[in-house]
């Protein structure tokens, strides 16, 4: 079956243009009818002209530094400033083209006294004789021979790119990585510190007193790192149980105390604040949780309420009653 036609969707892309209106005689009579203020163009007829000069507004402003010098004539001041910075006399110097079409000023200034290498102020020297200062005094050599100086010594564990962190700090993010995963311990330990620093003060147990010499439990939070090793150091043990068979002969093990170092008294105290940090239970979920967990451990440490307290006790306990056995240490 043929498609029908449609007569009115075939007309619609069709455009209907009118006739122009010719008709000079209406133009004229309304071009006339229209009011005076109305004009389509600028008449010359109309605009100001100066006094003795060929076209109109001829008349220009004098030149901003001969405007200033008269004024300054008038109030009795000073000529301008325009020796300040770079003066343009000394950068259109030889060029007679250039120097006629100065200012009369200017060209006056050059006539009565000629520019001297050395002016009063100069921007530009005073911003080099300023820096010329500052590098004499930075690279002032503090003994003969010497251009930058010595450093001062002992040198800070600082100045290494390698130990820019706490001794602390490294030691127990070395300690809670995982996998060798060391930016998520940087991130847990950095979650850490930002915990103990917003946390609300701790109460302190008298029980169970933290090192001599700590701050009060209000400033703590104002220096998270030293509030992380308050804590490890507080419950970190002075020494380590070893067990030895047939130190005394018919193959009893003796229990006997070995005293440890700082850096072996704070690996022993973090991992049982951590081992103690897994067994908390958790309070949400994301990344973050594991450091909450120990932020919240070191907490209840400053307060005397871990257990980890109980596992110090107990090792000290146990080193008094073996001290007899140190000289079969020795004899070994």
């Amino acid at each position: 079956m043929p498609p029908r036609i449609d007569f009115f969707a075939a007309s619609r892309p069709l455009t209907y243009r009118p006739k122009a209106l010719t008709c000079p005689g209406r133009a004229q009579q309304a071009l006339k009818a229209l009011p005076a203020s109305c004009r389509g163009f600028a008449n010359s007829k109309d605009l100001p002209v100066a006094e003795g000069a060929e076209g109109p507004n001829t008349d220009t402003l004098p030149h901003v530094s001969e405007e200033a010098a008269a004024i300054n004539e008038i109030t009795g001041k000073g000529g301008p400033e325009i020796e300040q910075g770079s003066p343009v006399q000394e950068v259109v110097k030889g060029d007679k083209e250039a120097e006629k079409n100065l200012p009369k000023v200017m060209q006056q200034d050059m006539k009565a006294s000629k520019p001297s290498s050395t002016r009063s102020y100069h921007t530009s020297a005073r911003r080099l004789q300023d820096a010329t200062l500052i590098t004499q005094t930075s690279q002032a050599p503090s003994q003969p021979g010497v251009k930058f100086g010595l450093p001062e010594l002992p040198m800070p564990r600082s100045a290494n790119l390698h130990h820019r962190y706490d001794p602390v700090v490294e030691q127990v993010t070395n300690l809670m990585m995982r996998h060798g995963k060391l930016s998520v311990a940087q991130r847990n330990m950095s979650l850490i510190l930002t915990h103990l620093r917003t946390a609300s003060p701790p109460t302190i147990n008298p029980l169970r007193p933290l090192l001599p010499g700590a701050p009060p439990p209000s400033h703590l939070p104002l220096n998270p790192i030293l509030y992380l090793t308050l804590a490890i150091d507080s419950v970190a043990p002075l020494m380590r149980i070893r067990s030895q068979r047939g130190a005394a002969g018919g193959g009893v093990a003796l229990q006997i105390p070995v005293p440890l170092g700082l850096r072996q008294r704070r690996r022993t105290a973090v991992q049982w604040i951590l081992d103690a940090a897994t067994k908390r239970r958790n309070r949400g979920s994301g990344k973050g949780m594991f450091a909450q967990r120990v932020a919240e451990e070191l907490v209840s440490v400053v307060e005397g309420k871990s257990s980890v307290w109980e596992k110090r006790g107990g090792v000290h306990k146990m080193g008094v009653s073996a001290r007899a056995n140190l000289k079969f240490g020795q004899r070994r």
